[in-house]
């Protein structure tokens, strides 16, 4: 594993555990150039996914490989200054990802991710939510932030 501080090649694991989720594994490392510590997280990877995104008049459009950091990077936007532990972020990231690699399928639309996403986060917070709706559905106006806060507001009202 490359040293973040010096980037020398070699480095030596002083500690490894699952993470609370046991989802993946912690390690702390030891560069052996430099002396520095870092952490490192190791996932299992299932299989690679091509996400497929949705080009101009929604043709299909360039592929890309599927991204976890940028599925988190979304997500965690999303949820930016709200209440919701890390821990919570990063089980629904690795749901989503599990889904993705486990359905079989060697490409995934990015609508499809997108849907996935917003699911969870509806579960976790209404604000992140409609956070992520927002630029998901591509809100131009008050007005739709104003029309899909209502029909959140009214979901949750059933539900209580």
């Amino acid at each position: 594993m490359r040293c973040p501080f010096c980037a020398h090649d070699d480095s030596q694991v002083k500690d490894s555990r699952p993470t609370e989720d046991s989802t993946s594994i912690r390690r702390r490392r030891q560069c052996s150039s430099c002396g520095a510590r870092f952490t490192t997280f190791e996932r299992v990877q299932l299989r690679e996914v091509t996400v497929i995104k949705s080009g101009a008049n929604g043709q299909e459009g360039r592929r890309q490989p599927f991204d976890r950091g940028k599925l988190e990077q979304s997500i965690s936007l999303a949820c930016r200054k709200r209440d919701i532990a890390p821990e919570r972020i990063d089980q629904l990231v690795s749901g989503i990802q599990r889904q993705v690699e486990t359905a079989g399928e060697a490409e995934i639309a990015s609508q499809r991710i997108g849907e996935m996403v917003m699911d969870g986060l509806r579960q976790i917070d209404s604000v992140a939510y409609i956070r992520f709706a927002s630029v998901y559905r591509d809100f131009s106006e008050a007005r739709d932030f104003e029309e899909f806060a209502s029909t959140v507001q009214e979901a949750a009202n059933e539900r209580a």
